[in-house]
């Protein structure tokens, strides 16, 4: 009925309409998602974001070597175009790997698929992980002409020899690598019989942790681009090594029992397996050798600290050149090395005035006194042509007994001085190759009482020649080159 003017118009109240405010429930993410696999803290966490071509993980037992393995290439299964291959070195060490894997993978990548056939992960977009064994160093052919963007190696050092690990990095190789990048890994303890190659190749370059280019095993050179090559002399790739401990895995450490267990085992076993300790050898001559308290960071040494060097010389072989300060506790510093092989006297000669351009004044030299003995020739010694260079040496003490007497004094020096609490010999982090000859090598099985002469053992000649000099720091009062008497030197090195 439309109003009229009789009937007046009632009017409804207007009600403003409210958006109803819900207050979201608090939760915690971590419990609101089941957690498949959360790396530990630390060192886990370090190797799973590792962008180094090559990398080692491991050190001590427990420290969660084998899961940081197989989570590794969980980047990249959901790609179609990802390849990867965990292998370990026998059949009955594969099985333990697999069903770790068929514990962790179909949670972590739902709709995986496991071939017993092929022994091969398939994700539902296409990626895939073989798991295979190499026993053999033969077995590598398995692989040839194949190609993968990850490779796995599960206990390193029970491969004798590197073959195997050279060999796949062939097979390191993809149309897609930009995307999904190219990597080897590997996880070990120390020991085992390839103890030597993976320390040399992982552990002796460089310091824990650091980053740095790879080298070559045999001679230390960083592997580089040939002559001729768009990219020459340019490094090819990084490696690195990741330590970890038992102290890593809180799963295993905190209870204390794996702890216990590896406590029980014997000196050498204990060292390995507790503390990582990579420079423990049966029958090595220098056992107390320990890098957490034998190698210190480089530092400026100050002017007033005596120098001097020492040099065991050979062509065919390895010249190994030391150089030495002594600081005011008495304590010996290794500052320098110098390693090299089929390097002529002269040129030596050449290169370490160059290496000494910045080091003041090098109070002395100590060289094998073998290198005074004429070789059938009238001309000069290769000592004596050194020292026409100006690079001026003394002989080394070579009599009956100085080989044991040497030896005798490196463990004196190797002990901790019980009144600086600090040992009375200690190498700079960059003296790679003497930080790794000297823990591993060996003694003279029919003379313990000595080394094995076999052994290498150019730099452990040097060191010796260096330290049976008897430095110290408080007879260098007098300086020979400074002095002001009437007396005329014919040589200011010597004084004389």
């Amino acid at each position: 009925m439309e109003p009229t003017e009789s009937s007046p118009q009632t009017s409804e109240p207007v009600v403003e309409k409210v958006a109803a405010q819900v207050k979201p429930v608090e939760f915690d993410v971590d419990t609101a998602q089941e957690v498949v696999f959360k790396p530990n803290p630390g060192p886990q966490t370090d190797f799973l974001s590792a962008s180094e071509r090559e990398v080692l993980y491991g050190g001590a037992a427990g420290g969660g070597k084998s899961y940081a393995m197989l989570a590794d290439p969980l980047h990249g299964l959901n790609d179609p175009n990802f390849s990867g291959l965990l292998v370990r070195h026998t059949t009955e060490e594969l099985r333990e790997l697999i069903q770790k894997s068929q514990e962790l993978y179909p949670k972590a990548v739902p709709g995986i698929k496991w071939s017993e056939r092929k022994s091969q992960w398939i994700s539902p977009r296409g990626g895939r992980l073989w798991m295979s064994y190499l026993d053999k160093d033969m077995d590598v052919t398995r692989y040839q002409g194949q190609a993968f963007n990850w490779i796995g190696f599960d206990e390193l050092t029970q491969w004798p020899t590197p073959y195997a690990w050279d060999y796949m990095r062939s097979r390191l190789r993809s149309a897609h690598s930009g995307n999904l990048g190219l990597y080897m890994r590997g996880t070990t303890n120390p020991g085992g019989a390839g103890h030597q190659w993976v320390k040399k190749m992982f552990i002796d370059p460089a310091p824990s942790g650091k980053s740095f280019w790879a080298t070559n095993i045999e001679t230390g050179d960083t592997i580089k681009f040939p002559k001729g090559h768009s990219r020459e002399g340019e490094p090819l790739f990084k490696r690195r090594f990741i330590p970890a401990s038992l102290f890593d895995n809180p799963y295993l450490a905190d209870s204390g029992d794996y702890e216990a267990m590896l406590l029980s085992l014997p000196e050498h076993q204990r060292k390995q397996l507790l503390e990582g300790n990579w420079d423990i050898n049966e029958g090595a001559a220098f056992p107390e050798f320990n890098r957490s308290i034998h190698v210190v960071e480089p530092i400026d040494i100050p002017d007033s600290w005596p120098k001097f060097r020492a040099c065991d010389y050979g062509y065919g072989s390895y010249t190994g050149v030391l150089w030495f300060a002594v600081a005011p506790t008495e304590q010996l510093v290794v500052y320098r090395e110098l390693y090299c092989s089929k390097v002529t006297a002269t040129d030596l000669a050449d290169m370490i005035i160059e290496a000494e351009s910045n080091d003041g004044t090098i109070r002395y030299g100590v060289l094998d006194s073998s290198l005074w003995h004429k070789r059938g020739d009238t001309g000069p010694s290769l000592a004596e042509q050194m020292n026409m260079k100006g690079c001026r040496w003394r002989p080394s003490d070579r009599s009956r007994g100085s080989r044991v007497a040497g030896k005798n004094e490196i463990h004196r020096r190797l002990q901790v001085d019980e009144f600086t609490e600090e040992p009375r010999l200690v190498f700079f982090s960059t003296c790679t190759n003497t930080i790794a000859q000297l823990p591993s090598i060996p003694l003279d099985k029919k003379n313990p009482e000595d080394v094995d002469t076999n052994a290498e053992d150019h730099l452990y000649d040097a060191l010796r020649y260096g330290i049976m000099t008897r430095p110290r720091s408080s007879i260098w009062d007098y300086n020979p080159a400074k002095q002001n008497s009437g007396f005329q030197m014919s040589d200011s090195t010597f004084g004389y």
